[in-house]
């Protein structure tokens, strides 16, 4: 059980760096995800929502290290969120771009998994 709480932790730190990193990128605009956005369709006003989304994912995954149910909520929620972007992507025919949202949703995915298990 230790084993599976220690991998939970290293899991849900690396996955939520990785959204506060991406949450970041869309805040500041960065010019690569404005122009995946136009490839995917996806209108630029909602780059701060998403940004907003994935940065709550984060914050509610490292609660979640003090009370499970807010980062069981906040798992579910990045899983949902990175299957939508799954297909989105697969949507815009853009499937070299997959291991990008695909790794995110594995990270997301690990730490519900890993929670539940714990």
């Amino acid at each position: 059980m230790f084993r599976v709480f220690t991998a939970y932790v290293v899991v849900v730190v690396v996955a939520a760096a990785a959204n506060v990193a991406a949450a970041v990128a869309d805040f500041v605009r960065a010019e690569w995800i404005l122009a995946n956005m136009t490839r995917y369709g996806i209108p630029h006003r909602w780059i701060h929502p998403l940004g907003a989304a994935k940065a709550a994912g984060a914050a509610g995954l490292l609660a979640g290290l003090a009370y499970p149910p807010i980062g069981i909520a906040a798992a579910a929620a990045l899983l949902g969120y990175f299957v939508g972007a799954v297909g989105t992507v697969v949507r815009a025919r853009c499937y070299g771009d997959l291991r990008y949202p695909g790794a995110f949703l594995v990270l997301a995915v690990a730490a519900l998994a890993l929670r539940l298990a714990a």
